[in-house]
C-alpha cells in the first residue's frame, strides 16, 4: 500500500473455524461491462451461488474478476496440489481470511487467521517455511506503525497471537530464503532484513539492496511508491517483483515492474520491457493494476495474480485479477490478458472448488470473520454479539454508526439488494447501511418512533416511522444508485421510503483509506437489536 493509515475490526458471531463454501448455482450469464446492463456481444459473468458474479464460465475460460470485491494486495501460496491466498483485511476484525483453490480460478474461504485487533493491516505475506504456516502483516495503528507475523502448524489454525518484529518504517514484507537457507524479508523502497530461523524475529538492521526502476516523468501516476516486494527463485536467477506508481489515484498510475539477480543482495539487474503490467489508458476495464504475486498453475505453466479497481466502480475497492505469464528466451516473462475484459482459458491441470460463499444469512451457523466483521472493534466488542435460535442479538454502541462498530461484509457485485427482519429495545437504533469508515456512509435506521437517515457519513433526517419496534428493511444498491423499503406486516406490502441516494463517490480517491463501501448490519443506543433472516440477492 501507499499511505498506511486506516485501520479496522469484529466480534464473535462466528468462531474462525473453517467453513464450507456453498455450492454454486447452475451458471448463466449475469452481468455485463460498465456501466450499465451488457450490451450485445459484452463479456459477462457468470452466477455463483445468490446469483454473484462468478469467475468460472463452465466451458474452459473465466473473466476477471476471480475474487470480486475487496481483495486487494494479494498473497498467494502454492502448497502441493493446493493454493491458499490472503488479501489487506485494513480495519476488518476478525481479519486475514484464508481462502483456498485447486484451480487458481475458484475460491472457498478458510478461515480468518487474525483475531487480535493490532490496526489496520495492510499487503499482508502468506508462505510456508519447513512445514509451517507464517503471515507477515504491516500494521497500522495510532500507538505507531510495525509488521507482525502469526503462524499455524496447519492451514486452519490456530494461528498464534501476532508477534511484534519492531519494523517501523515499512510495509508490504515479502518473505524468501537463500540458497544457504537464511530467511529474509524484502520490504517497501527496496530494503530487506534477515529473519530469525524461526521466522518470529529480525537479525541486524534493514540494508537497502535495489534502487527500483523509475517510469518516465510524463506518465499520469500517484507517485512513485515502490512497495508489494515478492521474491522468487527460477533456475539460478531470483525475481523481484515489485508494485510503482501509487496504488490509487491516476487509473494508469499502478503498475508493475521486475529486476533479476543472482544474488538477493544484489546487483539487480531491471526487465528491459519494464513495466510488465500497466493500465495504459482510462478507457480500459481494470484500473491501478499492479502488485503481483507469480505462482506455478497445476500442469506447471505460470500466472500472476494481481489487484485493480474497476472501472466506473472505485466503491468495490481493488479486486483480485489473474493473467497467464510466458516465460522469453532471455530469462524475462510476459504477463497476457491485455486489460482483462474478456475470457481467458483456464490454467489446465486444476480441479474446481465450490467457489465462495452465501452471503444470505439465517444465524443458524456462527459466519463470523468468514463473513462478518467489526469495524475496527474495541477490546472486547465481540461480546456485544449472541447467536442463539435463529437470531443474532446486537448490544447498541454508540449514538450511531459514526461511533460505533457496525457488523459489515465484502461482497463483489455492481448490483445487489440485502433484507432483514429487525426488532429494536426502547432507546435503541439499529438498520442497514452502506458503510465506508465512521466518516463515510449511509443507510437507514429507526427507533419505535422515527426513521433516521443516513448519509455523507451524517445523520440527515428523522421522519415518523409507522410501524413501531419491528419491522422488515430491504436496502437496494443498483450501480451506485440507493433506495429503500420497508414493511410491517412481515413482507406482505412494501413502502419506498422517501428518501434516495446516490454512491459513486464514496471510495478512496475521495476520502482516502483504500477500503470498500460494505453492506452490513449496525445497532446503537442504550439497548439491543435483534436481526432475523438476512438476505443477499445479487442484481442483474
Amino acid at each position: 500500500m501507499t499511505d498506511l493509515s486506516r485501520r479496522g475490526a469484529l466480534g464473535s458471531l462466528l468462531t474462525g473455524a473453517a467453513i464450507a463454501a456453498v455450492p454454486a448455482a447452475p451458471q448463466a450469464a449475469q452481468m455485463g461491462t460498465l456501466p450499465g446492463p451488457p450490451a450485445a456481444g459484452a463479456a459477462t459473468w457468470a452466477k455463483g451461488v445468490e446469483g454473484q458474479r462468478k469467475a468460472d464460465l463452465g466451458n474452459g475460460t473465466f473473466l476477471n474478476p476471480i475474487l470480486a470485491g475487496d481483495h486487494p494486495d494479494p498473497s498467494i501460496l502454492k502448497d502441493g496440489d493446493d493454493y491458499y491466498m490472503t488479501h489487506s483485511s485494513f480495519d476488518a476484525y476478525p481479519g486475514l481470511l484464508i481462502w483456498h483453490s485447486k484451480d487458481l480460478v475458484n475460491w472457498a474461504p478458510v478461515v480468518a487467521s487474525l483475531k487480535t485487533n493490532v490496526g489496520s493491516i495492510w499487503a499482508p505475506e502468506l508462505c510456508k517455511h519447513l512445514g509451517r504456516y507464517y503471515i507477515f502483516l504491516p500494521a497500522k495503528h495510532p500507538a505507531g506503525n510495525t509488521s507482525y507475523v502469526i503462524w499455524a502448524d496447519r492451514i486452519e489454525g490456530p494461528w498464534s497471537e501476532p508477534v511484534d518484529l519492531k519494523l517501523p518504517r515499512y510495509i508490504d514484507p515479502g518473505h524468501v530464503v537463500d540458497e544457504h537457507g537464511v530467511r529474509w524479508l524484502f520490504l517497501s523502497g527496496g530494503d530487506r532484513i534477515q529473519l530469525a530461523p524461526d521466522g518470529l524475529s529480525t537479525v541486524g538492521q534493514p540494508q537497502h539492496v535495489y534502487n527500483p526502476w523509475r517510469y518516465p516523468e510524463d506518465w499520469d501516476v500517484e507517485g512513485f511508491s515502490p512497495e508489494g516486494p515478492k521474491v522468487m527463485k527460477k533456475g539460478d536467477d531470483y525475481y523481484l517483483v515489485t508494485a510503482v506508481g501509487g496504488t490509487a489515484g491516476p487509473p494508469t498510475g499502478h503498475m508493475v515492474i521486475v529486476a533479476r539477480s543472482k544474488s538477493l543482495a544484489g546487483p539487480w539487474e531491471d526487465d528491459p520491457h519494464n513495466p510488465v503490467v500497466r493500465t495504459t489508458d482510462n478507457s480500459e476495464k481494470w484500473w491501478s493494476r499492479g502488485h503481483a504475486t507469480l505462482v506455478e498453475g497445476p500442469a506447471g505453466d505460470w500466472w500472476t495474480v494481481y489487484h485493480g479497481y474497476e472501472n466506473g466502480f472505485y466503491t468495490l475497492g481493488r479486486q483480485t485479477l489473474l493473467a497467464p505469464v510466458t516465460w522469453t528466451e532471455d530469462g524475462w516473462f510476459t504477463v497476457g490478458g491485455g486489460d482483462l475484459s474478456k475470457p481467458i482459458a483456464k490454467p489446465k491441470g486444476g480441479k474446481a472448488v465450490a467457489h465462495g460463499m452465501a452471503l444470505s444469512d439465517d444465524f443458524g451457523a456462527d459466519k463470523y470473520g468468514v463473513q462478518w466483521n467489526f469495524f475496527d472493534p474495541k477490546p472486547g466488542e465481540h461480546d456485544r454479539i449472541r447467536r442463539a435460535g435463529g437470531v443474532l442479538t446486537l448490544k447498541g454502541a454508540g449514538e450511531a454508526p459514526s461511533s460505533g462498530a457496525p457488523l459489515i461484509f465484502v461482497n463483489g457485485d455492481q448490483a445487489y439488494e440485502i433484507q432483514c427482519e429487525i426488532e429494536v429495545d426502547a432507546d435503541t437504533r439499529a438498520g442497514l447501511i452502506l458503510f465506508y469508515d465512521r466518516q463515510l456512509y449511509c443507510g437507514l435506521g429507526f427507533d419505535e418512533k422515527n426513521f433516521v437517515t443516513h448519509q455523507y457519513g451524517i445523520e440527515r433526517g428523522r421522519p415518523a416511522n409507522p410501524h413501531g419496534a419491528k419491522m422488515l428493511m430491504r436496502l437496494r444498491n443498483d450501480r451506485h444508485i440507493v433506495s429503500f423499503h420497508t414493511s410491517g406486516d412481515g413482507g406482505a406490502t412494501w413502502k419506498r421510503f422517501d428518501r434516495g441516494m446516490e454512491v459513486s463517490g464514496y471510495h478512496h480517491n475521495v476520502r482516502g483509506g483504500f477500503l470498500m463501501l460494505k453492506p452490513g448490519l449496525y445497532a446503537a443506543g442504550a439497548g439491543a437489536a435483534r436481526f432475523r433472516d438476512f438476505k443477499y440477492r445479487a442484481l442483474a
